[in-house]
Formats: C-alpha cells, sequence, structure tokens
C-alpha cells in the first residue's frame, strides 16, 4: 500500500459515512484508483495532493479502456467525496459534462404516486410509518427506514444524519405541512429513541422483510413516492404543474422564469438528496424538450 493510499484509508476510516456497503465499495474503489494513479506514473504523498489535472488524467485513462459514462461517474462520486472531506471543492467540476461524461437521459415517463391507506392496512404499522415518511419527505428507503425521530425532528425542518443516506450526504428538509407534522410527532410516540428498524434485526433483514411484504401487498415500486414527493413541492413552491403533469417547459417561457423554476427545481434536489438541476428532470420532466421535439 502506497502513501496515497495509506491517506485514502485514513480519510475512510475517520469519515464512516453510508451504510457498510457503501463505505466498503468506496474503499475498495479509492484503493484502486491510487492504483491507477500510480499505474499513470503519479505518485502522491497523500490525499490532499490530488489536483484536478490528476482527475483528468484519470477519466481520460478509463475512456481509453472502454469504460461506460456511466462506471465512469460512479467512480466520480468517489471522488467528489474525498474532495468534500479534503475540503477541496475544486478539484472535481460540479457537471460531468465537464469532464466529457454524457447525462443519461434520465426523464422516463411519469412515475409519481402515493400508495393508499387502504393499501397499506395490510402492513405492520412500523412499515405503514415508513412508507408515509418516504410520501412525507421524499425519503429513500433505506433513509426511511433508519430515521431517528428523536435525533431528526427540529421543529421547523428534519435533519438527516449522513449515515441514514446514499453517500452519506447529510441533508435538512423543512416541515411545512400538519400532515408531516402529524407524522413526527406518530413517529415520537412509536419509535421514542429509535429508528423504524426492530430492535432485534439488522438493518438489511429488516429492509427485505418490507421489500417481500411490500410485494405481497401490490405496492411494487416504492420509490413513486419520491416522484411524488418532488410533484408536490414543485407544484407548492411554483405554484404552477410541473412539466411530467402537464406544465410548460422552459421553451415556453421567459428567462426569469426560467431563472425562478430553476431556483426552485435546485431545492428540490437538495431535498432529494442530490446536487444537479439535471437530475430533477427524472422526478419533474425536462426543463427543455429534447431537440428533435423542440425543432
Amino acid at each position: 500500500m502506497d502513501a496515497l493510499q495509506m491517506s485514502l484509508r485514513t480519510l475512510c476510516a475517520h469519515n464512516a459515512d453510508g451504510s457498510r456497503m457503501t463505505q466498503a465499495q468506496r474503499f475498495a474503489g479509492l484503493l484502486a484508483l491510487a492504483d491507477d494513479l500510480r499505474s499513470l506514473g503519479y505518485r502522491l504523498p497523500d490525499a490532499q495532493s490530488l489536483k484536478p489535472k490528476h482527475v483528468g488524467v484519470l477519466v481520460e485513462s478509463w475512456k481509453q479502456q472502454g469504460l461506460s459514462d456511466g462506471t465512469i461517474k460512479n467512480r466520480m462520486s468517489w471522488v467528489r467525496w474525498v474532495a468534500m472531506k479534503t475540503r477541496k471543492p475544486g478539484l472535481i467540476p460540479q457537471d460531468n459534462a465537464e469532464l466529457g461524461l454524457a447525462d443519461k437521459p434520465v426523464f422516463k415517463g411519469a412515475r409519481a404516486d402515493t400508495t393508499t391507506r387502504a393499501r397499506m392496512t395490510a402492513l405492520p404499522e412500523r412499515m405503514q410509518l415508513a412508507l408515509r415518511l418516504q410520501m412525507a419527505f421524499g425519503l429513500r428507503l433505506e433513509e426511511s427506514l433508519k430515521f431517528r425521530v428523536a435525533d431528526a425532528d427540529k421543529g421547523t425542518a428534519v435533519t438527516l444524519t449522513g449515515s441514514w443516506c446514499k453517500g452519506g450526504r447529510a441533508r435538512t428538509i423543512p416541515v411545512t405541512h400538519d400532515r408531516q407534522r402529524d407524522l413526527l410527532d406518530e413517529l415520537h410516540t412509536f419509535c421514542g429513541g429509535g429508528s423504524l428498524v426492530p430492535a432485534a434485526m439488522s438493518y438489511r433483514a429488516f429492509r427485505r422483510a418490507v421489500e417481500r411484504a411490500t410485494l405481497k401487498a401490490g405496492i411494487t415500486n416504492v420509490h413513486k413516492h419520491r416522484h411524488w414527493y418532488a410533484c408536490w413541492r414543485f407544484r407548492t413552491l411554483s405554484g404552477i404543474k410541473p412539466p411530467v403533469e402537464g406544465g410548460p417547459s422552459h421553451d415556453r417561457l421567459p428567462p426569469a422564469e426560467q431563472a425562478r423554476l430553476d431556483a426552485i427545481r435546485m431545492e428540490i434536489s437538495r431535498e432529494l438528496g442530490h446536487g444537479r438541476i439535471q437530475v430533477t428532470d427524472a422526478y419533474l420532466g425536462r426543463r427543455w424538450p429534447p431537440r428533435e421535439a423542440a425543432q
């Protein structure tokens, strides 16, 4: 193990963000990344020595090896994590396009939906609460199951700890509706200081139980709850429907309105645990119509 790998190992050990699987994948990926840099002739003393030119060299090397843009973007997520932990935001561009990586066409049609109370009655109460958390705050299933209301509830907002979140990215989501407040109060009563994962079960075991139970109840896609939350927030913040629900795309709007809606999309992106406006196309519909449709 060379100096850079030792430094990355220490960085990972002192920053246990995300699930154990996420941590293990990140650690293995960063060690492999350091191996690649060494094979390209770069022997760095520590993670702090990483520079944008090293990122560019890695991306170019991976492209020459025939790796897909999706695979490279996954590896870039580890580099972004290092940039955050070493306080070097300029290490990697925010937009993958600046690295020559194409954004995939993320919009796959309308997917937002709720799960009715009637359908949820087939589930145990703690599983019902998990699905309701998804709808109320746009949480991923893992975040919903690991949610500890005693730690998260700040009154006017909920704060998600990094260890609950994808990529270890902590975030804050505002409490703006009485139904959100009522749900948090229910969770205080039900969970106390714990999460929705039963004390006698591991997270993985409980997640498998949730997936089996929801499938048996005819609930086949819980990710739709995040889409529903995103659309609800867009309507609330903007006063209009998102494109996925028949609202206008940017080509039909003046520049000032485009800027206003972009700011709203960025807020929703942050609340969902993302950091790029492009991601909102998957939830809200495209800001701009496809080129062939615009012509």
